[in-house]
């Protein structure tokens, strides 16, 4: 169903082209709503011991998919009757509606063949606000019920969850571009996104920073998945204790794989150091598990260390940050020292630091991120902090991939530059030398004449000797004439000037005739000459 949106021809103009993505944003929404509506009707049909009706069925389905969007829900049914706050967002439930909303928006801005796509800015919008337009009622049914939504939380974060998961799907309907930024952004950052060295850096940091964060994420998991293998007993008492029927199990194991996600987070603070709350007056770290924990009957909570100091199997958990550090350095190193390419294509030393660094700062922001989203209060007074506390994971995070990321990226350069040499630059000896034109071999030196003959040829080389020397003159220049282009316009010059030549020589011919036509026969010379 979110596949293909209604059936809405090209030719229906651009009002159906709106229409169509206000329509996405309404269907992405109820998409979610049901699908939590029908889970919880079927885990309510399939109680057999159920004391409430259909309708407050649905009031907790409507309620559930409000804290998906990450707003805190106020609890009526208590023990001693006073409204307990219930903040810890389960964040496998809250990928549902994140996941909708990008698809629906990249979508929108992606239609099929023969169809007119929205402008960006107008499928943001309209998306937005069709989604808003079941969210809005879902809120004001929900009001009075056993799961209300504190109103304030509903502007913060659950309107900037929706508003930020349309955003990424403009974003990859484009493309996913480094940039330009938006027209009323600051002058030089426009220059400086401009420039290819930004782009490439902030692809490498963007990179570096997701696979630290995956990292970590990954190696928190780890880290659970050891603590409930190594308290096997505790968690199978505690999931068995909390209901007699196969509903009720059923029902607490959903529960467990909905809040996986959130127990990896947790495994990563536990990893960083600084651990995470477990009410106001504990916490939980590898250095010690102090304080007087308020912890209530799960199987992910039974898994807890012991309480006391950390031994080394507590500490081994510091594995996980530097794998983090190790991951950010890597991916940096790959754009920074291209693993076929030459030295001269290598980054210098300055902007490898410089994106490593990057990388590890984004790391610690997605960490800070990822663990205000998997805590929060669970009730009041002893309850009301439960988790991580996101700015102190987030220096964390930042330091361990800083401090170990940046040294472990130079060291990857160098490791992968070994053995690369620049390319031989030619040295004077090798450059062969120019060729030189042919040197034109020796006029014959003329033949002795004797002295009348001189002296009655002298005439008639000083009246021919001006064109001679002209000639001479043109038939030295006629070789530079070999070395010029051989396009059209010299070609038809070198044939004009050959005609003139030819003229030339051909009068100057004829003057040495006349002249000695002119001076009589010419005697032989005498034999004493």
């Amino acid at each position: 169903m979110t596949e293909r949106s209604p059936s809405l021809s090209a030719e229906q103009g651009r009002p159906a082209v709106l229409a169509s993505a206000l329509l996405r944003g309404v269907l992405a929404a109820g998409l979610g709503l049901g699908s939590i509506a029908v889970l919880v009707m079927v885990l309510w049909i399939s109680s057999p011991a159920s004391d409430s009706g259909p309708g407050e069925a649905v009031h907790t389905a409507a309620g559930l998919w409000l804290l998906a969007h990450g707003a805190e829900l106020i609890r009526t049914d208590t023990l001693t009757g006073a409204p307990a706050p219930v903040g810890v967002v389960p964040l496998l439930l809250a990928a549902v509606p994140v996941w909708l909303v990008h698809r629906a928006v990249r979508d929108a801005l992606e239609p099929d063949e023969g169809r007119v796509a929205p402008s960006p800015g107008a499928a943001f919008a309209l998306v937005t606000g069709g989604y808003l337009l079941v969210g809005a009622p879902v809120a004001l049914y929900a009001r009075g019920a056993a799961l209300s939504a504190e109103p304030l939380s509903l502007l913060f974060p659950a309107l900037l969850v929706v508003a930020g998961a349309a955003a990424a799907g403009v974003w990859t309907a484009a493309g996913r571009p480094v940039g330009p930024p938006p027209s009323w952004a600051p002058v030089r950052l426009h220059e400086a996104m401009a420039r290819s060295r930004f782009v490439r850096r902030a692809e490498a940091a963007g990179r570096s920073a997701a696979a630290g964060t995956m990292v970590l994420l990954g190696g928190g998991a780890l880290v659970v998945a050891a603590a409930l293998v190594w308290h096997a007993d505790p968690v199978q008492d505690s999931f068995l204790r909390l209901s007699g029927d196969w509903a009720g199990r059923l029902a607490v194991l959903f529960l467990a794989l909905l809040l996986v996600p959130n127990a990896a987070v947790w495994g990563a603070a536990y990893g960083l150091g600084p651990g995470f709350a477990l009410g106001t007056a504990s916490t939980v770290a590898p250095l010690g598990f102090t304080g007087r924990p308020a912890v209530p009957d799960f199987p992910l909570l039974a898994a807890m260390p012991a309480e006391g100091a950390g031994t080394p199997p507590n500490w081994a958990t510091a594995a996980v940050p530097v794998a983090a550090a190790l991951a950010v350095a890597w991916f940096t190193v790959r754009r920074a020292a291209p693993a076929h390419g030459e030295r001269e294509e290598a980054w210098s030393l300055r902007e490898t630091a410089f994106t490593a660094a990057l990388g590890a700062l984004g790391c610690g922001a997605g960490a800070a991120l990822l663990a205000a989203a998997a805590g929060g209060p669970l009730g009041t007074r002893a309850l009301a902090e439960f988790g991580p506390v996101w700015w102190l994971i987030g220096a964390a995070a930042l330091v361990w991939t800083t401090v170990l990321g940046v040294p472990l990226a130079l060291l990857l350069r160098a490791w992968r530059l070994r053995g690369r040499t620049a390319p031989e630059q030619p040295t004077k000896s090798t450059v062969p030398a120019p060729a030189q034109p042919p040197t034109p071999a020796p006029a014959p030196a003329p033949a002795p004449v004797s002295a009348g003959t001189a002296g009655r040829d002298t005439g008639a080389k000083d009246a021919g000797g001006a064109k001679d020397g002209e000639s001479g003159v043109d038939g030295g220049d006629d070789e530079l004439y070999d070395f010029l282009p051989t396009d059209p316009w010299h070609a038809r010059a070198d044939s004009e000037r050959a005609d003139s030549e030819r003229a030339d020589s051909e009068r100057a011919d004829s003057e040495r005739a006349d002249q000695s036509a002119e001076a009589g026969p010419v005697r032989p010379p005498e034999a004493t000459s």
